[in-house]
């Protein structure tokens, strides 16, 4: 398994559309997450604040890092993009609610990509698989 790539979650769907990409993978040590956007009942979050998106997309990364068999506290690296730079303090306060203990690194960025969505975050996470403990 170390040497493989292992896909997690199964396929990315939005609105029954399956994405061309994984919810995340597996590479040894380490499970990459795809950027995460907020989502409700299947279909992106349009609505709400900043910390209400903010707190739906860690809670999805929350799972997706769980069927990985991994935890919040194994994140290493976090990557974020905010639409609008008004919105970092919101995301910050309810991003520091999920990482309270030595937080993982993190880039954060305005961009104009974010039609929809006021957020989008991305993590790496390290936790050893069961032989290289």
């Amino acid at each position: 398994m170390a040497n493989k790539k292992e896909i997690i979650g199964g396929p990315l769907e939005i609105g029954g559309r399956v994405l061309s990409l994984s919810r995340a993978i597996r590479a040894g040590d380490f499970v990459f997450l795809t950027g995460q956007i907020p989502m409700q009942d299947g279909v992106p979050m349009t609505t709400g604040n900043v910390e209400d998106q903010t707190r739906a997309i860690l809670e999805d990364i929350k799972a997706t890092l769980a069927l990985a068999g991994c935890e919040m506290d194994d994140v290493v690296k976090s990557m974020v993009w905010l639409r609008d730079r008004a919105d970092f303090p919101g995301f910050n306060a309810v991003y520091g609610e999920y990482f309270l203990i030595e937080p993982p690194t993190r880039s954060a960025v305005v961009s104009d990509l974010l039609v929809d969505v006021r957020v989008e975050v991305e993590v790496v996470a390290y936790r050893p698989l069961a032989g290289d403990a």
